[in-house]
């Protein structure tokens, strides 16, 4: 007989467990089920500690755990989806030499994440930089220290100031985050680049974003102690402003102040992958709509988690989940469930989870976390944050922690590698080299590769 094979569009948090999971049931149950994962890269990236690649805390690696060392029972094919038929079943992908190709399926979870979320503010596409994988994290390291040590050698004071303040648009996860970061890293490349070269260079952050305040998804007290922690690293934390126009030589504020920069570094939100919208299915938000089994109504051999799902919550009535990645792992394992239970191994079962709180690493022995909502802060926090990661992580344990040891007593390494150029990153059109799962930012449902637990 035919093994049934049941294809998994993108490897984020909900599509990589959903793989795992499945193929462990499969296997307890002795039934053969051919799992095929549709994926443009043959990694999956742990985005939560993205921030410390771009700050050069850990090497790019120790951030992505490979597909088919970890999933050895799923076959994995490189490509990103362009296209699903429903009635054919089948769905048209492109590969990473450009051409197309066609997988089959009897059953088919879609769970190919978000992009980046733009905003209609004139500049911002031709200027600014996302954060949103690999290739921007390496970018802004490079970014960063180019920026610092031409600002070293200026003899102008305008362009030496200009080079050396760095602006951060999303004051969520992913801005703070990388805000709490780069100072450090920023400093650390200034001072010994003041040493030996010309000018003496004073790096400046700034940290925007049009609510009131840093985190507004967590506890007030967790949000004052990620403030705290930002203004005495020097950032400078705007709330209620916002970007009015980018140009090539700054940033015209809202409240009509001109920030002179080279550095425009895009965190506000993401929205659901532009595939969701072409399949044809009912969408919630940019979201397909599903029913409390991950299951789309009318396709029973269609399931869809993660950021592309608009998925009942159960413990709030009438609302959806948020696109977090506390919420596309544990979607990711109750699809493979109800995925099983739909070739006859088990029984399905609705998808319901209660928050279980938030880990924020601000960098050094700093974090701001609320684990089972219990509020923590300092380096009991940076504690509770970093041995979450580990645990979260699906590899690379030993390594991250190797990093951790090695940041903690020698100085970090600060050199321009010049693997990623500029025009590698465009913040409108996300390469297929950038890994498509969730990400933080300021406003956020959107918050999802932050929220721990």
């Amino acid at each position: 007989m035919r093994r049934s094979r049941v294809v998994v569009v993108g490897a984020g948090f909900a599509g990589y467990q959903t793989a795992r999971s499945l193929t462990r049931r499969a296997r307890k149950a002795r039934e053969d089920i051919e799992v095929v994962l549709l994926n443009p890269t043959d990694y999956f990236l742990y985005l939560p500690l993205l921030p410390q690649v771009a700050a050069g805390i850990l090497e790019a690696r120790r951030v992505t755990v490979s597909l088919t060392a970890t999933l050895p029972d799923v076959r994995l094919t490189l490509g990103e989806a362009h296209g699903i038929d429903l009635d054919g079943q089948r769905v048209q992908y492109t590969d990473p030499e450009g051409r197309s190709g066609e997988l089959a399926y009897d059953s088919l979870v879609v769970s190919v994440g978000s992009v980046s979320r733009l905003l209609p503010i004139p500049g911002v596409v031709e200027h600014a930089r996302g954060f949103r994988g690999l290739p921007e994290a390496l970018f802004l390291r490079d970014h960063i220290v180019c920026q610092l040590e031409l600002a070293a050698e200026a003899a102008d004071e305008a362009e030496r100031r200009a080079r050396s303040t760095f602006v951060v648009v999303g004051a969520g996860y992913t801005g703070t985050e990388l805000a709490a970061h780069g100072a450090v890293f920023a400093d650390s490349v200034a001072g010994r680049r003041s040493r030996t070269q010309r000018g003496s260079v004073e790096p400046r952050w700034m940290l925007l974003d049009i609510a009131p305040r840093v985190l507004p998804e967590l506890d007030e007290r967790l949000s004052q102690t990620a403030d705290r922690v930002l203004r005495r690293r020097g950032v400078d934390v705007r709330p209620g402003t916002s970007v009015k126009e980018a140009r090539h030589d700054g940033v015209l504020l809202d409240n009509g102040e001109f920030v002179p920069t080279h550095s425009l570094i895009w965190c506000v939100g993401v929205r659901p992958d532009p595939l969701v919208a072409d399949v044809g299915l009912p969408t919630e938000r940019g979201r397909i709509v599903v029913d409390q089994f991950l299951n789309v109504p009318g396709h029973p051999e269609v399931f869809a988690c993660g950021d592309a799902a608009a998925v009942p919550d159960l413990t709030r009535p009438g609302q959806f989940t948020p696109m977090t990645a506390q919420h596309a792992w544990r979607q990711g394992r109750v699809a493979a469930r109800n995925v099983a239970a739909y070739h006859g191994i088990g029984e399905r079962r609705p998808y319901k989870h209660h928050d279980r709180g938030f880990a924020v690493d601000l960098g050094g022995v700093q974090a701001a976390a609320n684990p089972m909502h219990v509020p923590l802060s300092g380096p009991l926090a940076g504690l509770v944050t970093r041995g979450y990661h580990l645990m979260a992580m699906p590899a690379n344990r030993v390594r991250v922690a190797t990093d951790w040891l090695l940041e903690a007593v020698q100085p970090r390494q600060a050199v321009q590698l010049g693997m990623v150029r500029s025009g590698s990153v465009p913040i409108d059109s996300p390469s297929p080299e950038l890994a498509r799962v969730p990400h933080g930012n300021a406003s956020s449902a959107e918050s999802s590769s932050r929220k721990a637990a």
